[in-house]
């Protein structure tokens, strides 16, 4: 990227009480790497070696609608453009904070709009005959790693688990009696999920090679089979979806994918959005409505029940 010279650096960065530290404090772990890249992008734009050093009380409106601009000319998405304009906004806002940004300023940068768009959503749902190869790649895998792989399966496609929140689980967390899990989401919200049968079955399936130790419930399988007492990374069940999946010849997807995918099946067979959202997480049920990926097919099934007092002619 170049760079769009809005202000030079007029004095040094102030390394105490920096609103970009205050800032992405406050967000969750994942959160804050997506926001801070996003100001280093913002920082380069407006001249500067990196978030920090920049002289966050001299930003004004129109620094923020360049910025806005240069980011759309480099052909970002409309979704990337706004959320480095709500990292902007998070910011300037922890600068009015500390003292060192005017209110007036502030309200005049959160005014800036962010892009419009109408792309269709990214991502997308398995199929059923999809989901069924993956599962039974694990199940031909005789190891420890196929029942472990076929939990995470579980987890994601019958609890709609985050890929951290999945790898975040310890036993504790896991109720084989009420068949329930606590996940500890965004924000540091937890909530409660019920675990269907098939998806129970394969959670404890996975314990009974495990081991009833205390600790992390997914952890590594060695190459020789053997469970090493330790917890798994999200990298580390990435790696396992990409090995399932190829030896499954299922095409590409992502572990969000498994979670669109148990939204679209729920929503389709219960109808209920506003319960799949408190399923899920999600503050909003406008969020559970962009996971839902039952694409053409569900169209059809619904206009198939408009039915019109049409008579054919003879």
């Amino acid at each position: 990227m170049g760079t769009v010279a809005l202000f030079a650096p007029a004095q040094a960065a102030r390394t105490e009480r920096n609103p970009v530290d205050i800032y992405l404090a406050g967000l969750s772990a994942t959160g804050r790497r997506t926001m801070a890249q996003k100001l280093e992008v913002v920082a380069g734009l407006l001249g500067y070696a990196d978030a920090r050093a920049v002289v966050w009380d001299r930003l004004r409106f129109d620094h923020v609608v360049a910025v806005r601009s240069g980011l759309s000319d480099f052909g970002l998405a409309p979704a990337t453009v706004n959320a480095t304009l709500a990292a902007i906004r998070g910011v300037a806002k922890a600068a009015w904070s500390l003292g060192i940004f005017s209110g007036e300023d502030y309200n005049r940068i959160a005014t800036v709009k962010g892009l419009r768009s109408s792309r269709l959503p990214s991502g997308r749902a398995l199929t059923i005959g999809e989901v069924t190869a993956l599962f039974d790649a694990c199940y031909e895998d005789k190891t420890a790693a196929g029942r472990r792989d076929a939990a995470i399966l579980a987890l994601l496609l019958g609890a709609g688990l985050r890929r951290a929140e999945c790898a975040a689980l310890s036993l504790s967390d896991y109720n084989a009696e009420s068949r329930d899990i606590t996940v500890q989401g965004k924000g540091d919200k937890q909530r409660l999920m019920p675990l269907g049968d098939t998806a129970n079955h394969a959670l404890q399936d996975w314990l009974q090679v495990r081991g009833d130790w205390s600790g992390s419930l997914l952890c590594p399988v060695g190459k020789n089979g053997a469970i090493e007492q330790k917890g798994i990374g999200a990298p580390a069940i990435y790696a396992a979806l990409i090995k399932r999946g190829k030896a499954a010849r299922v095409a590409r997807f992502s572990p969000h994918d498994l979670r669109r995918t148990y939204t679209s099946g729920l929503i389709d067979s219960s109808g209920d959005i506003s319960i799949v959202s408190k399923l899920l997480g999600h503050a909003s049920i406008d969020t559970t409505a962009i996971y839902d990926r039952r694409g053409e097919a569900a169209k059809r099934k619904v206009v198939e029940g408009c039915h019109l007092p049409y008579r054919r002619p003879l």
